[in-house]
């Protein structure tokens, strides 16, 4: 994880004051590190009848469409309002830095769907929440929730007690 972790770049005072967001590019433009990252998220999943894999918009959609690639499962996005075009379901919820609200495609999941949730990292569990919640709407089952980076001062893995949580780096 220490190769992980070396191409993740702390930018302080970002999106606001006093928050420092850990920005994840210099790992997704490197390819190898990518791969390494994807695989890992995965890894402990081989196995567990995953059917979809869900990724929060938007960071969450690099990951969990490569995920599902490899896992060899449709990927299900979770949008922000007025981004899709078909009935939607969706849910509000607060973020450690606003409010915000994700929605889903009403026939995205059903009651068959075993899913993995996959998002970048999980701060104080808001969004990671939210999602869960709007993909139980749809009577999916979540396997467990699998994030690249956790801040685990922030408390998030906390609100998903009910889950299996998996993360790769932890700060």
């Amino acid at each position: 994880m220490q190769r992980l972790e070396a191409r993740i770049r702390n930018i302080p005072d970002f999106p606001k004051p006093g928050i420092q967001f850990k920005d994840i590019t210099p790992l997704v433009k490197d390819h190898a590190m990518l791969k390494l990252s994807v695989h890992q998220l995965i890894q402990p999943f081989w196995g567990e009848n995953i059917t979809a894999v869900v990724g929060m918009e938007a960071r969450g959609f690099i990951f969990g469409s490569l995920a599902a690639w490899e896992l060899g499962v449709g990927f299900i996005p979770l949008r922000k309002p007025g981004k899709l075009p078909y009935d939607a379901q969706s849910v509000s919820y607060d973020l450690e830095y606003g409010s915000a609200q994700l929605e889903v495609h009403v026939d995205a999941l059903n009651s068959n769907d075993r899913v993995l949730l996959v998002d970048d990292l999980i701060a104080t569990g808001g969004t990671a929440v939210a999602s869960c919640e709007l993909i139980e709407k749809l009577g999916a089952e979540i396997v467990a929730c699998a994030f690249v980076i956790e801040l685990d001062d922030l408390k998030g893995r906390k609100k998903l007690s009910r889950y299996s949580i998996h993360s790769l780096i932890h700060y």
